[in-house]
């Protein structure tokens, strides 16, 4: 599991892992319209099954690594 605390940022993450063949999910506690962004109703969580964690790791931290790379330094986590 990652978390952030930015939609968009979730979705870029499925979406990259989904691209490279592991299958994500988003969660969240956010209820709309209310954009609330506090504490644990302001996370966002992009996860994958336990036996993708290393896989979807080492592709994050490859696109971490590149030029103009994400600025997390979260691990995943498994769901």
């Amino acid at each position: 599991m990652l978390v952030t605390y930015d939609s968009l940022e979730a979705e870029m993450i499925k979406d990259l892992l989904e691209s490279g063949g592991i299958r994500a999910e988003i969660r969240s506690a956010k209820v709309t319209p209310y954009p609330v962004n506090v504490g644990k109703m302001g996370e966002v969580k992009v996860l994958v099954k336990e036996e993708d964690r290393d896989a979807a790791e080492e592709m994050l931290q490859d696109r971490r690594d590149a030029p103009g790379d994400m600025d997390r330094d979260d691990g995943i986590q498994p769901e």
